[in-house]
C-alpha cells in the first residue's frame, strides 16, 4: 500500500502470488529499464542465453506486453502454447529455453495489445500465475520500460531474487536508472547491478574503441547507488542481425559475465 506520500513498502510485497502448482521455480530476476530504446529486452535474452550455455534450465516471461520483442529475438514469432485443463505451457526455442509472450497468443503478431494498465498487469500475473512453466532454474522477465503500473504489479505480485538494471552512457539515462533503481528499493527487492549496454564501438578497421554517447557515467551511477556496474556491452552490428533473424542463440564473442555471476550467486528458492 502507499503511504500519504505516494510511497510503497511494507505490506506491498504481501500480495504476491504462487506460480502454478505444477512449476517449480528456483529463483526469478526482472531485467529493467528506465526508459525505452536500450537494449533491455536484447540483454534479458542474452542473459537467458548465456544461463542456459551454463546448464541452467531457463525461462523467458515477456512481460512488455504492448511492446513484445522476444519471440522475434528467437525466431518464436510462428510458434504457438499448448494448453490443457491444467493451464498453458510455454514455448521451447531452440536450444530449450521456454517462453512466454502475449505475441504467441495472437493471431498475427504485428497486431497491437490496446489494453489499459490493469488489464495488462493482469496478463503478465497470469504468465506467473497460468503457466506451466515447469522445473526451472532461472525465470528471466523483460520488463517494460518505466515504474507505471505493470513493473508495480510484478513487483508486487511475483517474488522476484533481483533486478537487472539496463542503461546507456547518456546522462539523462543515468537519472532515469537513479529513478527505477528507487523504485526496487522502496519495493524491497535487491539490484544485483546494471548493465550499460552501447556502451562503446570497435572499428572494424583499426580496432580503436569509440565511444559514440561520450564518456560513460555509469560507474559513478552505480559507485553512487552502491550497487555493481557488471557488464558493459558494446554496440555491435552482428548481435543486431542476429535478433533481426531470430538467431540470438548463436551469438558469440559477446558475454554477460559479470551478470551471469550475480544470478548465479542468488540463492535459490524454497516452497
Amino acid at each position: 500500500m502507499a503511504d500519504k506520500k505516494g510511497n510503497l513498502g511494507g505490506s506491498a510485497r504481501d500480495m504476491l502470488a504462487k506460480p502454478h502448482e505444477l512449476s517449480r521455480i528456483g529463483q526469478t530476476v526482472a531485467v529493467l529499464s528506465g526508459k525505452g530504446g536500450v537494449g533491455k529486452s536484447m540483454v534479458a535474452s542474452l542473459l537467458a542465453v548465456m544461463l542456459r550455455r551454463k546448464g541452467q534450465s531457463v525461462g523467458i516471461l515477456d512481460a512488455d506486453i504492448t511492446g513484445p520483442s522476444i519471440p522475434k529475438v528467437f525466431g518464436a514469432e510462428n510458434y504457438r502454447p499448448q494448453s490443457s485443463d491444467m493451464g498453458i505451457f510455454p514455448v521451447r526455442t531452440h536450444t530449450g529455453i521456454e517462453l512466454m509472450s502475449i505475441n504467441l497468443l495472437l493471431d498475427k503478431s504485428d497486431d497491437p495489445v490496446i489494453w489499459r494498465g490493469p488489464l495488462i498487469g493482469g496478463t503478465v500475473k497470469q504468465f506467473w500465475t497460468d503457466v506451466i512453466w515447469g522445473e526451472l532454474d532461472t525465470l528471466v522477465l523483460d520488463m517494460p520500460p518505466g515504474t507505471g503500473d505493470v513493473a508495480l504489479t510484478v513487483f508486487q505480485s511475483i517474488p522476484l531474487s533481483g533486478i537487472l538494471i539496463v542503461t546507456s552512457p547518456q546522462d539523462l539515462v543515468s537519472l532515469i536508472v537513479r529513478k527505477a533503481f528507487k523504485m526496487a528499493r522502496t519495493m524491497r527487492i535487491p539490484v544485483l547491478g546494471i548493465v550499460e549496454n552501447m556502451s562503446y564501438v570497435d572499428c572494424p578497421h583499426c580496432g580503436e574503441r569509440i565511444r559514440l554517447f561520450g564518456e560513460s557515467r555509469a560507474e559513478q551511477a552505480a559507485q553512487e547507488m552502491g550497487v555493481p556496474l557488471l557488464d558493459r556491452l558494446p554496440l555491435d552490428p552482428a548481435l543486431a542481425a542476429l535478433c533481426d533473424r531470430g538467431e540470438i542463440e548463436k551469438v558469440s564473442g559477446i558475454d554477460l559475465v559479470g551478470s551471469v555471476e550475480a544470478v548465479l550467486r542468488l540463492p535459490t528458492r524454497t516452497e
